[in-house]
Formats: structure tokens, sequence, C-alpha cells
């Protein structure tokens, strides 16, 4: 289960990862809080019609990749804050789904070159609090064990876009697949090419295995 905020998130933090891990034969779940309303420069843009374009594309994207479930919780884009509600609503997700693995972004990290956006650091720290304690504690949120929701123990969680990455998945095979998908996403997109160029900068690597694309993770092993 891939939980994010906007659409084009999945495709920019782990899409090389998700379409290997469909090549794998692994079935993978969208679940993005918002719809991306209102991710327009352009003040005379109508956020509704953008949220159905960006749905639009996020479902296409996730089709190139092999994904068929997306989820959209619909909470307002550039307002998500950390709430039992958004808690509840992504525990609700994981029970209902039952992933062995979740992938999130970094819920506190800014770098020298951007600042992460506030609704990335919200969802993210909220996912890891649905993962752990809310999805496996059936005394929390004891309307989802009203709906028939019993509680889910998640193994593993890798933390896209983490200040400091422990581990590598050779996205090589995948690639391409994932600059696919992310040409989905027009109307996040002006300078395709420009993109593609710092992409393959960013996520190639050389080394005694020869040159390849990885895409980098904080990983969290709860099975332990």
């Amino acid at each position: 289960m891939v939980i994010l905020a906007h659409p084009d998130d999945p495709e920019f933090f782990c899409g090389g990862t998700v379409g290997r891990w469909v090549q794998e034969g692994r079935e993978i779940v969208y679940v993005l809080a918002t719809r991306g309303e209102r991710g327009s420069d352009d003040p005379q843009t109508d956020p509704q019609e953008l949220a159905r374009r960006r749905e639009a594309e996020q479902r296409a994207a996730a089709a190139i990749l092999g994904v068929r479930q997306v989820v959209f919780l619909d909470y307002p884009d550039g307002s998500v804050v950390v709430s039992l509600e958004l808690r509840r609503d992504l525990a609700r997700q994981i029970r209902l789904w039952r992933p062995d693995v979740v992938i999130t972004c970094d819920p506190a990290r800014h770098s020298e070159y951007y600042l992460s956006h506030p609704d990335h650091r919200a969802v993210a720290e909220a996912a890891l609090d649905a993962v752990f304690p809310d999805a496996r504690n059936p005394l929390q949120f004891p309307e989802l064990l009203a709906e028939g929701l019993q509680p889910h123990r998640v193994m593993e969680v890798y933390i896209a876009g983490a200040a400091a990455p422990d581990t590598e998945v050779d996205v090589s095979a995948s690639f391409e697949l994932k600059l696919a998908a992310l040409r989905q996403h027009r109307s996040q997109i002006s300078d395709f090419q420009a993109l593609e160029e710092r992409l393959r900068q960013r996520h190639r690597v050389e080394d005694e295995n020869g040159a390849r694309y990885v895409e980098r993770f904080r990983r969290i092993e709860l099975s332990r």
C-alpha cells in the first residue's frame, strides 16, 4: 500500500519500485489523501475541474504501472493536518486491504533545495501512526471493528525521500514505466524533457555492478 498526499506523488516518490513489485506479482493499492485541487499557479483555475483532471491523470498513471486500486480520501488539498480522523481513515484502509508493506514519505524532511509540502508531512506522520498503533490495536477506533474490519499488522514500512536512506531498490527494469506514468500528469509537468533528465541523473548509479537506476528508502521491519 502506498499512502501519500496528492496525485502524482506515488510516481515521483516510488514509481519504479511500484512497477518492479507489480512485475514480481505483488498487488499494490494507492491511498491518496487529496485530489490535488489546489495544484496550480493560475488563480483562474477551477479547483473542482482540476481535481477531476488530476484524478484521471492518477488513474492513468497507476494503470501504466499495473496498479488496479486507487483510493482518494477527499481531504482538502493544501490543508491536511495530522488528526484522529485522518489516522482513523488510514487505519480503515490498512485493515480493509491488509498490506504487508506500506510506503509513505518522510514526515519531517526538508532539504537544502526544497521545503517539504505540509500535506506530505501530515499524511506521512498520520500514515506511520495508522500503521502503529492504530491498525493493529483492537481497542483503537472501535467503530472500525463495528464495520467488520479486524486489526492488521503491517510487516514493513518504506519511507521514501528519507534523509538517511538505508535501502536501495533496483528499478532499472521499471524505470521507463516510471517515466511513462509521470507523463500522464500533464497538469503538473510543463517540461517533461527537463524533468526526465533530472530524474535520470538523480536515480542513476554506477558501481561494480555497472550502471543502473535505484530508488532509495528508509526501511522499518516491524516483523522483528
